[in-house]
């Protein structure tokens, strides 16, 4: 296709963007997104099924925006009309690793993979999956759950009633917010000091935290139970609000939790002989 800086899209096609791509902006409704980062070649475009309005695709200054014209950035996940829904498509972008991601979702799913810039997704409904990623992640949903494994850098999570699932994270502050979704982290050996700040209302909070841990504990539930696998933390009960203080390791990294109705639990992450035997224990409360 000849180079140019604007196309409108209607079926399926494939596209090369000889000009270097710094950024990406793409915004869909219905469907699937894959954005993957790739260390060699241009970027690239392949939409392989549109249904609806045409995708319009700008490439200026280094941003590429890949989105409808009626969607836009700001105030999309306040985007119910569910007459404009009626539309699908499936597209995968290849980046440059290091570029910076905007993907916003309306009842669609999103895959972004081994970027290295800040990625920012927004959505109303529908899955996103995160994979391998290094640079900083925002991340702000209706109802649609996030699953994240192999993050290198800090993750800033909330959502209404989206689960957050993050497995495997090296990586330094985790800030996650649900009214009611569940929140399940599982640190990798590698981050021994996290930083870490959860909090739901009536969602449940699981935590995996490597025996290497270095971190201050301090995780409540007003009403809900709570369970802990680390005999060194203290367990206690007062006036019906549970509690998990204490010290692990030298208490470099920090731990702060907070439910008001759902289930606490601290678990510690076993080594390979431990899982397989199923010999991992814990007190409850």
């Amino acid at each position: 296709m000849p180079a140019q800086s604007k196309w409108s899209l209607s079926t399926p096609q494939k596209v090369t963007f000889e000009e270097p791509v710094t950024a990406l902006d793409v915004r869909v409704v219905g469907g699937t997104v894959n954005v993957v980062g790739d260390a060699t070649g241009p970027a690239r475009l392949e939409l392989s099924e549109i249904d609806g309005p045409p995708l319009t695709v700008t490439l200026d200054g280094g941003t590429l925006t890949v989105a409808y014209d009626d969607l836009p950035w700001k105030g999309l996940t306040n985007w119910f009309s569910r007459k404009s829904w009626a539309r699908t498509v499936t597209v995968t972008l290849t980046v440059p690793t290091g570029t910076d991601v905007e993907a916003g979702i309306v009842g669609a799913s999103a895959v972004v993979s081994n970027v290295s810039g800040r990625t920012a997704v927004r959505g109303v409904s529908g899955d996103v999956t995160l994979v391998g990623l290094t640079g900083p992640v925002r991340a702000e949903t209706v109802s649609g759950r996030l699953e994240a494994q192999g993050l290198g850098g800090d993750l800033h999570f909330t959502s209404v009633s989206g689960d957050l699932t993050l497995v495997e994270s090296s990586g330094g502050t985790v800030k996650a917010d649900s009214v009611s979704g569940d929140i399940v982290v599982d640190l990798a050996p590698a981050a021994p000091g996290p930083d870490l700040t959860l909090g739901t209302v009536s969602g449940e909070i699981a935590i995996r935290l490597p025996d290497t841990a270095d971190t201050e504990v301090d995780a409540n539930t007003t009403s809900g139970p709570l369970s802990c696998g680390f005999e060194e933390l203290h367990v206690d009960s007062q006036f019906g609000a549970k509690k998990i203080t204490g010290r692990l390791g030298a208490g470099h990294g920090r731990l702060k939790v907070l439910s008001v109705s759902g289930a606490v639990a601290l678990l510690r992450r076993p080594d390979t002989a431990e899982w397989a035997a199923g010999t991992t224990q814990g007190k409850v409360l």
